[in-house]
């Protein structure tokens, strides 16, 4: 009881009850809470002893209110279509602006075009040119990022990346999946139905020989390392499709590449299209065929449930998004310390627990 009647004394102590408690006046306290001039080292030396004595916990969402200000954020984020995964972040990011609206946040959303360093160049000017509070960000390669980056700090502006980790940038924080070990970990999920071929298929979605991220170069590391480890006799063949292609276009690649390669029964992709193979395999029938891949947009759930894709790994793009953008928040706004990376779960869908996943859940 003495217990619990402390705790709940520490939950009602203020500002006034720290003063009295040290002696010197309400004004001294929140001086010394706030680190600002004017208190002098024996009254500060008083009020510290009384808040630790006290165990005084300052209501940091009560004071961020009263400060009254306008917070203004940036979303920097590929370019993209309806229900795909930049969808979903760009989702999770307006929800938590939502949430957190009595706060007076708003969010600019800035969208650059892949493989078109330009378009990245002139997006982040844009968003500089708003003089954010802070950023959310999606990276392309490290030295074009960093060029960005760079200016942020210069300027003090805190960031979040997502998708690819690179520390070399000094984010305030991270989050997105170890790609490493989303890759040994897909390899290993889609060996499970593929232990007895002789070939697997990779396939990649690529601009000038360029695959979409860091992240998916990452994954392809993790998924080679497993395949050395634990089947060394099982060819990797690899088979590269236009990022913006057409589905005729498509189909006459893969129709060729399955034409030259009869026994592989089994592909994988580390990014969001596998459905570019899995609607192929419905169309032309190749029942004995199946693809792994990343996600849980639409067209690759449709796949799924309909066999010709076995395994999807989800992401959780709304709960990246959402994090992401609380994260500034505590950091700018509450002024709290913030973890540096964080690991989204690697999560297996199959067509059995497909309908029970929901990306929106936090």
């Amino acid at each position: 009881m003495h217990t619990q009647y402390t705790e709940y004394m520490a939950e009602k102590i203020t500002i006034k009850d720290i003063a009295a408690f040290a002696g010197v006046s309400a004004g001294t306290v929140d001086r010394v809470l706030h680190n600002r001039p004017n208190v002098s080292a024996k009254a500060r030396e008083k009020v510290e002893k009384a808040l630790k004595e006290q165990n005084y916990q300052p209501n940091v969402y009560a004071s961020a209110l009263a400060y009254n200000r306008s917070y203004h954020f940036s979303l920097v984020l590929p370019k993209h279509e309806q229900v795909a995964y930049w969808e979903e972040i760009e989702q999770g990011v307006r929800m938590e602006v939502e949430t957190r609206k009595d706060f007076n946040i708003s969010v600019d959303m800035f969208y650059y075009r892949r493989f078109e360093d330009s378009s990245f160049v002139e997006q982040t000017e844009q968003c500089l040119a708003n003089n954010p509070d802070g950023v959310v960000l999606v990276p392309v390669d490290l030295e074009l990022t960093r060029q960005f980056t760079d200016q942020l700090h210069a300027r003090h502006i805190p960031f979040v990346l997502l998708d690819s980790y690179m520390p070399d940038l000094k984010p305030l924080s991270f989050f997105g999946q170890d790609s490493f070990c989303s890759g040994y970990f897909a390899a290993r999920m889609l060996m499970l139905i593929a232990s007895h071929d002789k070939e697997i298929a990779l396939m990649k979605i690529t601009k000038n020989g360029r695959v979409v991220s860091k992240q998916q170069d990452n994954r392809e590391v993790g998924l080679r390392h497993y395949m050395k480890d634990h089947f060394p006799a099982v060819k990797i063949i690899t088979i590269e499709l236009p990022f913006d292609g057409t589905r005729q276009q498509y189909d006459s690649l893969l129709e060729a590449f399955f034409k030259d390669h009869p026994d592989i029964h089994h592909c994988i992709t580390l990014g969001s299209k596998a459905h570019v193979m899995g609607d192929f395999l419905l169309r032309t029938n190749r029942r004995e065929t199946q693809i792994m891949g990343y996600d849980m947009v639409k067209k690759n759930a449709e796949c799924l449930r309909q066999g010709s894709i076995s395994f999807l790994i989800a992401q959780h793009a709304y709960q990246q998004g959402y994090s992401s953008m609380d994260a500034l928040f505590k950091a700018i706004v509450l002024k709290k310390k913030i973890q540096p990376v964080n690991y989204m779960p690697i999560e297996l869908l199959t067509r059995e627990n497909v309908d029970f996943y929901r990306r929106t859940q936090l």
